[in-house]
């Protein structure tokens, strides 16, 4: 069975419709498949499913955690429930605020209209700071979406902003109390020490986490078999995804991620 449990449509930072996103997935083989956009789950609204692929509901959601900008995933939401319409409404006003935060810094660096240009390389979809890579691009600004976030839009890089998110046990609380799971996205890409991660994952766990993406996209052997036993020593299940976001990223295809470690304990069994 091929499990893609994380990927994007255009309805946030992604490059295909949710159409073309479920298309996709039905041509490589996906048969359980999770559309995962930042803060919003406007990729369900009318979305059409063929009988080959189980759909689970899900969401990632942004928040702040010891000044770090943290990703949860929640999973098998229920989209109706009353905490993801608190949680949607409150994500999107923070990434609103947010983005006019990093368009004020991207201006000082002189930036031409830097929050109109996002908003334009978004369309419908809520701005983030692929967005606003995008339009660095566009203007010539920087050459590539990559050098945007290296110099300027990465963890830690002078436009990058997390004051606006909530902390973890806030979003933890909507997805649970929307009858879904909360899984901890891509534990490699907050540059964590090991010691760090270990903090972390204790303290998901005590706050109501229930999964981590033991393997997210490409990785190695040697990190996937540490996220695995880190997660079951916590006593979290295994959540695994591509993190698919645009067909011109030819190192992550959806569908398509390094080999999980045998004997993992999967988070969708809680569904089935």
């Amino acid at each position: 069975m091929i499990v893609d449990l994380h990927c994007h449509t255009t309805a946030s930072d992604g490059a295909l419709s949710p159409d073309e996103l479920i298309a996709r997935a039905c041509s490589n083989g996906v048969n359980m498949l999770a559309i995962t956009d930042h803060d919003t789950l406007a990729a369900y609204e009318n979305l059409r499913v063929p009988d080959s692929i189980q759909l689970v509901t899900g969401i990632e959601l942004s928040c702040q955690w010891h000044k770090r900008g943290i990703h949860i995933v929640g999973l098998n939401v229920d989209a109706t429930a009353p905490a993801m319409a608190t949680a949607v409404q409150h994500q999107t006003l923070a990434r609103q605020q947010r983005a006019e935060m990093i368009a004020e810094k991207l201006a000082k660096y002189g930036v031409e209209s830097p929050l109109a240009g996002a908003e334009a390389a978004a369309g419908e979809a809520i701005v983030g700071r692929p967005h606003f890579a995008r339009h660095l691009v566009a203007t010539g600004f920087v050459k590539t979406e990559q050098e945007a976030f290296r110099k300027y839009l990465g963890s830690g890089k002078p436009c990058d902003i997390k004051v606006c998110w909530p902390g973890p046990q806030q979003v933890i609380d909507w997805i649970r109390d929307a009858g879904g799971t909360a899984v901890l996205a891509h534990p490699g890409k907050y540059n964590l020490t090991r010691s760090w991660l270990i903090r972390y994952l204790e303290e998901f766990s005590q706050l109501g986490g229930q999964a981590v993406e033991i393997v997210s996209g490409r990785q190695t052997p040697v990190q996937t078999r540490e996220y695995w036993a880190l997660s079951d020593k916590y006593g979290l299940l295994a959540s695994m995804g591509s993190d698919f976001h645009s067909p011109a990223q030819l190192w992550l295809n959806l569908g398509q991620y390094s080999p999980p470690p045998l004997n993992f304990r999967p988070v969708w069994d809680l569904w089935q």
